[in-house]
Parts: C-alpha cells; structure tokens; sequence
C-alpha cells in the first residue's frame, strides 16, 4: 500500500488530537533514543510501529495528526479486527503520555535550575514515551557501546527475522517487534549473531528467555505497580542488564517517572556542570544512586523527564554527521 504523508492526501483516513507543539515536538522525541521503530518517512511525517500497528505521525500548530494502515495477509488487505477512533486516540495518550502537562513541568523544572531554564526555551515539547515493556527492554539491551544509528539497524533486522509482518509501505515490508516466545527459542542467539548481534546476541535471547521462563512479559507489565527499587531490582537481575539499562526501562516502560539513568556522560554532567559532589573516580553502583539521587532532589518526582530534555539538547547539539560512527548516543549507550 502507498505511504500516506498527509492528511491532505486523503483526509478520511486521517484524525488528529489537539497538541500544540510545545506538549510535543515529533522530531525531538522520536529520534531522541528513546525508541527505534520510527523514522522521518517524508519531511514532517514520522512512520513507525506502535501496539502491533503502522503508524503515521505529524503534527502542526496545534493537533497531532495520524493515520494507521492495515494489515496484510498475502499481500492483500486483511480482514482483522479494526480498533475504533477512540480506541486508536488512547494508543496515541498512552504511548506520548498526553496526560502529563509537559508545559507546567518545564516552568517548575526552570524555576529550581537556571541550567534547565537556558535549554528548555530551545528544546520544547520533549516527553518520555510509554513503551511495552519487552519491547523497551531487549531494544535497550542492544544499546551497550552503541549508538542510535545503529542500533535503528539492529532493531529494523531484529523484526524482520523475527517478527510478523505488517504491511508493506510503498513495497518496504514491515514488521512487529518479535514475541518473546520466538526470541527464546533455542536457535534465537545463532541467529542474532548471523543478524551481527556480537555479544549482544546472548543477552537478548537469554533475557527472552528469562521472561518467558521466569515472571512472564504480564509480570514484566505489572512492575509498573511496583516500587521503582523492585522493579530495578528486578530487572538487573535479568542477562545483560545494568543500571543503566534498568533506569532506562523504569523510566520509558515502567511509569518510573523519577528514574534517571546514568552513563558516563550524565556522569560528567552531574560533576562538571552542576559541581555535584557525586561518585569518586569511576562510575559504580554508588556513583549510579549518588547521581540520580542528585537530580531527583533538583528536578523532582519526575527527575527523569527533565533529564530526557537535557539528553535531548545535549544529543542535537553535539550529534555526529550521518554515517559516523563512535559516538554513544543512546540514552542506553555504554556499559549495560
């Protein structure tokens, strides 16, 4: 089926929620290393897959626009069961939060740092997404010393040999995020390894594994009831999960809204901008809590969606040009 990149284009596929731009910017969000599924697919327009859907997104002065394609049995139409508008409308306040009033945390957030306050005027309408928790957490778990272009890579591979697919976009096949069950199989690390996993290849089967095995992805979901240290807790204890990885999760997937994860760079940050005396030379499990202990006393209960801002201008700034490599610019980037 043909791309849809307008409302104009067809204007009875299209519906839109009212969203000014300063509650949500598309371009800093989707491309922030948050989530991987997304890409620009014409200027303005943002296509990706969301709750086993293909989505299109843009927005203007004041709505977010969408349009959601269906899906495909042999290359024709098929005949699944259709969501109704208001159905697809709380997919969209889920997944972006639109519940939460981002402008009034900006002023709050400006008020107790003037650091904050010099960035946010040129960064507005960055929010934390609400992503299913599998997902978000075998997506993050490929993000140790790497890098969001090629982690957007490894991702796209990852469903296509994996997951079912969708639709085809003007030809492009595309696909689900694979189901835990397939990723646990006993042929899932070969397979990740032939796709260029590396290392990685292990930790993703072997956490699917875990899951599947252990408290199951509707565990995994109720961890948004839990305490942010249980869920932490919980989720280190998983293959190839870190600290940083963990915070990632609570924080994007786990309604952990005060979780704030911490790399290196956050690291130095916190020291060398902030003079916050955090953490000794290197940085370990005591520097990881002494840091997001730090921000949560400056930002607040939702320390995490502040520092997403900071992240955000930090990584736009400071950006590498398309094709380079060695950059960690993933909010997972660096050791798990």
């Amino acid at each position: 089926m043909k791309l849809r990149d307008t409302p104009s284009a067809c204007p009875s596929l299209w519906r839109c929620l009212p969203c000014p731009p300063a509650e949500l910017r598309l371009d800093l969000v989707l491309a922030s290393g948050q989530t991987f599924r997304w890409w620009e697919s014409s200027p303005g327009a943002w296509t990706g897959v969301l709750a086993g859907r293909v989505w299109t997104l843009r927005q203007d002065r004041d709505h977010l626009w969408y349009t959601v394609y269906g899906e495909e049995e042999d290359g024709h139409p098929a005949e699944a069961a259709k969501l109704d508008g208001a159905e697809l409308d709380q997919i969209l306040r889920d997944y972006f939060q639109l519940d939460v009033g981002l402008t009034a945390l900006y002023h709050t957030w400006g008020a107790a740092d003037p650091l904050f306050r010099k960035v946010a005027d040129d960064f507005p309408g960055v929010r934390v997404l609400r992503q299913d928790p599998v997902e978000c957490l075998l997506s993050f778990i490929c993000t140790s010393n790497n890098h969001i272009s090629r982690i957007t890579a490894m991702i796209e591979r990852l469903c296509q040999a994996f997951g079912r697919r969708l639709c085809h976009l003007d030809a492009q096949p595309v696909h689900a995020f694979p189901s835990l069950s397939v990723l646990a199989g006993a042929d899932a690390e070969a397979r990740l390894r032939a796709l260029g996993f590396g290392y990685r290849a292990k930790f993703v089967s072997g956490s699917a594994r875990a899951i599947a095995e252990g408290l199951g992805a509707e565990g995994l979901h109720r961890l948004r009831a839990a305490p942010y240290a249980e869920a932490r807790r919980v989720l280190c204890a998983l293959p190839g999960v870190g600290a940083k990885v963990a915070d990632c999760v609570c924080l994007m997937a786990l309604d952990k809204a005060e979780a704030v994860p911490v790399d290196t760079h956050v690291w130095r940050i916190a020291r060398q901008r902030y003079g916050a005396a955090v953490g000794g030379r290197s940085l370990t499990p005591r520097a990881h809590q002494e840091i997001g202990d730090f921000f949560r006393g400056l930002w607040g209960p939702r320390a995490g969606w502040a520092q997403a801002v900071l992240f955000c201008a930090d990584l736009r700034k400071s950006r590498e040009p398309a094709g380079s490599r060695g950059r960690d610019d993933s909010r997972g980037a660096g050791s798990p």
